[in-house]
């Protein structure tokens, strides 16, 4: 069976606002569907008043504006870098691009995401070695924004660089504030799978004019701006395509709306007959607002999860086990990790039901029908 057959229910397909074609026209109309121009422009604008930052750059992917906000923190080979654990490859993935190494930190119980107890106990250990790590990487997982205040207060009191990855989190908040305004940088991700998406692509948002400055301009084979073709260092082709941006825009007027259908989703999920199945999850805390990009639960045990699994497959639904701690994974298992296993018990216990904003109440009912019975 061909793999776009398998399912007649998505995990996390994308949606259209209605108004994608008009914004197409648009650029078309303008005959600009190469990188930069002036959809871009405007997007990056709107992100900004978003996330209160100062700069943004529009990029190709969210990968691409981790890699970029490494370079720009001068971080390269040999340095260290630590990166929450629990999260898509893709945090990690950027830090081996520059040739550092990266140093894993577990989740805490409440958000899932990076421990600040576990950092700064690893920041100390690491002291008295004479490490001192160049950066911190920590995610907002599946949208549930992380324990800010005492990342950033540890960032601050260590001096250590911090970079917000909320690739899966545009949408959430906390107390009031926009995710993508709590680090040194912070990035984004539209990929097709996203709340938002402009197919592929990503932003990278800071305060600094000096960092988007140079990402912009690594982001553009580092050309310099007043010289013509002149190239003083190896730069990327990162920059996010005019007509990429206009998706991009066409969506971003249904961001409050898809959040909170998502977010509609996730309730109606939690009237899963908990008696039977024993499910759990997080809730939000601490003036914390998740976008619910997908909503997440933890079973009893490995063997209820699989079954679970394997009951949607058969119905032709769209299930996916939580990720796998990077720590775990081959290509970084000789890496170093503080850890306490809560991200492989996360692991062996999570599943990521269908979430799509075109998740019709029927559809969310056959679900909710089949995981209880």
């Amino acid at each position: 069976m061909k793999e776009k057959n398998k399912y007649r229910i998505f995990l996390s397909p994308p949606h259209q606002s209605g108004q994608e074609l008009e914004y197409f026209n648009r650029v078309l109309q303008e005959n600009w569907l190469a990188p930069g121009g002036m959809q871009v422009e405007q997007l990056e604008s709107q992100l900004k008043n978003i996330a209160n930052r100062k700069y943004c750059v529009a990029l190709n992917s969210g990968t691409a504006a981790l890699h970029l906000a490494l370079k720009a923190l001068k971080v390269g080979p040999g340095d260290f870098v630590f990166c929450q654990s629990f999260s898509f490859v893709a945090t990690a993935n950027p830090i081996a691009y520059v040739g550092a190494h990266p140093i894993f930190i577990d989740s805490e119980a409440t958000t899932w995401n990076m421990d600040p107890a576990l950092l700064e106990e690893a920041i100390v250990d690491l002291h008295h070695k004479n490490i001192r790590p160049k950066a911190i990487i920590y995610a907002h997982i599946y949208g549930m924004p992380a324990l800010v205040k005492e990342l950033l207060r540890i960032s601050q009191t260590y001096q250590i660089p911090i970079i917000e990855d909320a690739a899966e989190a545009l949408g959430s908040s906390i107390d009031g504030k926009s995710v993508g305004q709590f680090g040194d940088i912070s990035i984004l991700s539209f990929n097709g799978n996203k709340v938002v998406t402009t197919a592929g692509g990503g932003a990278l948002l800071t305060d600094d004019e000096e960092i988007a400055h140079k990402a912009l301009m690594l982001a553009t084979q580092a050309r310099s701006l007043n010289e013509g073709y002149q190239h003083t260092e190896v730069g990327y082709n990162y920059r996010m395509s005019n007509l990429s941006a206009a998706l991009g825009q066409a969506q971003l007027g249904m961001l409050k709306k898809w959040v909170n259908q998502k977010r509609n989703i996730f309730q109606s999920y939690q009237r899963i007959n908990a008696s039977d199945l024993q499910v759990e999850w997080i809730d939000e805390v601490n003036g914390i607002y998740a976008n619910r990009w997908l909503s997440v639960f933890l079973f009893r045990n490995h063997a209820t999860m699989l079954e679970a699994m394997e009951t949607l497959l058969k119905n032709g639904i769209e299930s996916r086990r939580f990720w796998m701690p990077l720590d775990k994974m081959g290509i970084y298992r000789i890496q170093k990790a503080y850890l306490t296993g809560m991200a492989s018990r996360l692991f062996e216990l999570g599943i990521c039901l269908p979430s799509g904003v075109g998740l019709t109440v029927d559809e969310q009912q056959e679900i909710i029908h089949l995981l209880s019975h």
